[in-house]
């Protein structure tokens, strides 16, 4: 008998487990694949060429998680910190973004302005979620003494930004990023370039409302201190490693290849899990990393609950939208406008805002985008050990690649929507397509097979108003306990969210080690 098992190594199951066993619980994690990690991982996809599978860039992650389990003396480096973002334009006239700070030819003095402005602006609202987003959210309905403290935490720091910022924060919150970039700034190309920030893994384009908000948790890790976008040494599998690493030092046991066919019930209660080779595992309290909707619908089973519960569990939205495209190059691509050292940055393929939200088109009627947006970096410019000498690789997100198609599945779109990417790559880095010897395309359906995600969303749940705080992922699961006593969910789609964050699993962590210890 085990005190906790936690289902998923990925950073929020391994940090829950981490904080477990810091409180002297015993804890086994349950890891399907053979390394930990999950959409946090590097892998090689050609021989010799290693990437980041799916999330490519660390933003999100929380200061206070990444000295707490001692990531750095546990191995993580990073390659480059704080990379700006440059945003591509097929004749040259690029945009720079680096923080506050923006260049680029022709851009106005007016526009210099309002964007630090805005930046600074839009860093302050984020410090307010950033407020939020370190406890479990508060119930509005028979709220404990804590939920009550957490709300007054809440309305104090909304109070501090000034009646001024408030207002503006109350006002644009639920709004969408097209109107608000347009009130502010002039300069098409900078707009396009900050409108992927509210879009990028999401069902949304810049006109949909929630991008607002979907931008400022974003900015959470630039609010509270953690930079800019980084890139770690040895691709984003480094951070779940040392992860792994620093947890295991704490007795937590990181078991891989063990693959969890069912969580086990008696009575309303979690008794533990049964693995896919027909093992059975006995537990006192289960914590699920895995999205709800894998958890509810495939793991527990909708006979466990009751009917309102298992509606919530099928209406929550879900569906990837996004997919990851990954070059093995034999040299180094030029972007047209692109200095030498701007390669190395985060290059961005939205070059104005109805741009962005015509490629959002043609996701609504289940197509992907024949003009897509793409987040683009090559980290072997400050990474040389993830492919052979004098080679590269090329790592892009892509909107908008929705999980299903009407015109057939991605067996049969795959290679037609590869051809088109590397079309439009062409476009801003001529001569690309000569450097290519091999290429692979990761769609929100090799998600779901591959990493067992309902739907095949990064974020196992989309970000929006009502799935947000005491929303999220929906009402009886929204503060981490579900249910079925002594089961909990620690995952992204829980609050605060996606993104290599890690304060979903301390959260849950929290409020299991209250129950269980008193």
């Amino acid at each position: 008998m085990t005190d906790v098992i936690v289902i998923g190594a990925g950073h929020n199951g391994l940090i829950c487990a981490g904080e477990l066993a810091k409180a002297g619980l015993e804890v086994r994690v349950l890891e399907a694949a053979e390394q930990p990690g999950g959409l946090c991982n590097t892998r090689e996809f050609a021989p010799g060429y290693q990437v980041s599978s799916a999330a490519h860039l660390l933003v999100q992650l929380a200061p206070e998680i990444a000295r707490a389990y001692e990531l750095e003396a546990n191995g993580l480096q990073f390659a480059a910190r704080n990379l700006s973002t440059v945003a591509l334009h097929a004749q040259g006239r690029i945009r720079e973004i680096n923080g506050a700070q923006i260049s680029g030819e022709g851009l106005s003095a007016e526009d210099m302005r309002s964007h630090n402005a805005l930046h600074a602006q839009m860093l302050r609202h984020a410090r307010v979620l950033a407020t939020a987003a370190r406890q479990r959210p508060p119930t509005l309905v028979n709220g404990q003494s804590e939920d009550l403290q957490a709300l007054f935490k809440l309305g104090w720091r909304l109070r501090r930004l000034g009646r001024k910022d408030m207002r503006e924060l109350l006002r644009v919150g639920s709004m969408n990023l097209f109107d608000v970039l347009n009130e502010r700034l002039n300069d098409s190309a900078l707009k396009g370039a900050l409108s992927l920030d509210g879009v990028l893994g999401c069902h949304m384009g810049p006109r949909s409302p929630n991008t607002v908000l979907n931008y400022l948790a974003r900015r959470m890790g630039e609010a509270v201190g953690a930079g800019g976008p980084g890139l770690p040494l040895g691709g984003m599998g480094s951070v779940t490693q040392a992860l792994a690493q620093s947890v295991s030092a704490r007795g937590v046991k990181v078991q891989t290849g063990a693959e969890v066919a069912r969580i086990l019930t008696a009575s309303d209660r979690v008794v533990g899990v049964e693995l896919r080779d027909g093992e059975r595992l006995n537990a006192d309290v289960v914590v699920s990393n895995v999205d709800p909707k894998t958890t509810f619908e495939r793991l527990v089973g909708f006979r466990h609950v009751n009917t309102g519960f298992a509606r919530r569990v099928h209406n929550f939205r879900a569906r990837g939208n996004a997919a990851k495209l990954h070059l093995a190059l034999s040299g180094r691509p030029q972007f047209t406008g692109v200095a030498d050292a701007q390669h190395g940055a985060r290059l961005v393929v939205a070059p104005d805002m109805g741009y962005v939200e015509r490629a959002f088109d043609h996701a609504k009627y289940a197509e992907f985008s024949t003009l897509p947006v793409m987040e683009i970096t090559l980290p072997t410019l400050h990474d040389a050990q993830l492919a052979p000498s004098g080679h590269h690789v090329l790592s892009a997100i892509v909107q908008y690649a929705p999980y299903s198609l009407k015109n057939g599945d991605w067996t049969s779109q795959k290679e037609t929507f590869t051809q088109l990417l590397i079309d439009l790559l062409e476009v801003y880095a001529p001569g690309i397509r000569d450097l290519i010897t091999h290429r692979e395309l990761i769609t929100p359906a090799d998600i779901e097979r591959d990493h067992h995600v309902a739907g095949g969303h990064w974020h196992h749940g989309e970000l929006s108003l009502d799935q947000f705080m005491m929303m999220r992922p929906f009402p009886g699961a929204a503060q981490y306990a579900t249910p079925i006593d002594d089961l909990y969910l620690c995952g992204a789609g829980t609050h605060p969210g996606g993104g290599v964050m890690g304060l979903a699993g301390r959260n849950a962590a929290r409020v299991i080690i209250k129950k269980t210890k008193g």
